[in-house]
């Protein structure tokens, strides 16, 4: 049984002209031969992505979004070169090959790069995959240990220095997503204003390790080796990547996970498998982290909070684009329900913290 991620056909208004990307790429990419055929892969909130099939060859096509874009996000450039940099000493990160800001082919930058060609874990497990509560706790292991070894990469050897600016990174991000809330708020979403104020009282130092953060580390954007399962043979979706604190970056990966024993509410708002027996809970997932560090994480209330908040951030500034009607993708209709629910969650994580 074929359980690869699989694409579909091109959403209504995101379409490409096929005529001047086909001449593009085979007049930059080497070996290129054959009918063009465009698919478009269906998950994700954000920059769009595209299958590109060129005869027997399979590419992956990124582009921002149609509509309204965050100032600083979507940053073709920005993911192509880190993409680059990482490639030879991280084998988890896609071969990028073209990278353009040439507006006559698609009328914004884009980049093409290699497919991972894989499974792709989204809300339940693909049909005919089963893991036992053994193999997901594996699993859950695995996908710790991949994001702790792209911490641990020395980035100013790879080129990375300058990539971003690890000095004031807590700071820089809580009022920085602040700010963000606040310009892509609608009426009918939280204010969220408890959270920012608690976020900015309780901000610790910053790590003293700084390294490469991925800033949107999941099980939706890692490749699972089809032939072994447990086995993570990519890491996708590089646009928020950054230097930065690697436990604001363990923090954000944890506002993803909901695990069995958590209240309806936030149940009801799950879109990872992460409540399957065996599943490590987000405590477990910290100590896990902690110990491979050689550190001691008694403060992950803070980061869990901004975890929750900034994928609230996300999501609002996704709905925002829905509900002034600068896009028609009914996915994002859904997406104030989420909104409140991590409200709420934040709100848990606030009423229990002992800071």
């Amino acid at each position: 049984m074929d359980l690869t991620d699989k694409s579909a056909q091109v959403r209504q208004g995101e379409e490409l002209d096929l005529r001047v990307v086909e001449g593009y790429l085979k007049d930059t990419i080497p070996g290129l031969s054959g009918d063009l055929v465009v698919e478009q892969f269906p998950s994700g909130y954000s920059n769009l992505t595209y299958l590109i099939k060129v005869g027997e060859t399979d590419l992956v096509l990124r582009r921002p979004p149609f509509g309204r874009k965050a100032k600083t996000a979507h940053d073709m450039g920005r993911e192509y070169r880190i993409l680059s940099a990482l490639n030879p000493v991280f084998p988890c990160c896609p071969r990028p090959l073209v990278y353009t800001e040439e507006e006559s082919v698609m009328g914004c930058p884009f980049y093409v790069m290699e497919r991972f060609k894989g499974i792709i874990l989204r809300k339940n497990l693909p049909k005919g995959l089963t893991l036992s509560p053994d193999q997901m706790r594996t699993l859950c292991e695995n996908l710790l240990d991949v994001q702790f070894q792209l911490h641990s990469i020395d980035y100013k050897a790879i080129g990375l220095d300058g990539f971003g600016k690890p000095e004031g990174y807590v700071k820089r991000q809580v009022l920085g997503w602040s700010e963000r809330y606040r310009a892509a708020w609608t009426p009918d979403a939280p204010t969220f204003e408890k959270a920012m104020q608690w976020l900015q009282e309780n901000m610790p130092n910053d790590f003293d390790r700084p390294g490469i953060i991925h800033n949107d580390y999941k099980f939706d954007n890692v490749v699972l080796d089809p032939d072994d399962p447990l086995k993570i043979i990519g890491v996708l979706d590089w646009e928020m990547a950054t230097i930065g604190d690697p436990l604001m970056d363990l923090g954000s990966s944890l506002g993803y996970w909901v695990q069995a024993d958590d209240p309806d509410d936030f149940q009801a708002a799950r879109m990872l498998p992460t409540n399957l027996p065996g599943a490590l809970t987000r405590a477990e997932m910290v100590r896990r982290y902690a110990d491979k560090a050689g550190i001691s994480i008694d403060n992950f209330d803070f980061y869990l909070c901004f975890g929750l908040f900034r994928l609230a951030v996300i999501a609002q500034q996704i709905y925002y684009r829905f509900y002034h009607g600068q896009t028609k993708d009914e996915r994002f209709k859904m997406l104030i329900f989420a909104i409140h629910i991590l409200d709420s969650a934040a709100n848990r994580t606030m009423a229990q913290s002992s800071l």
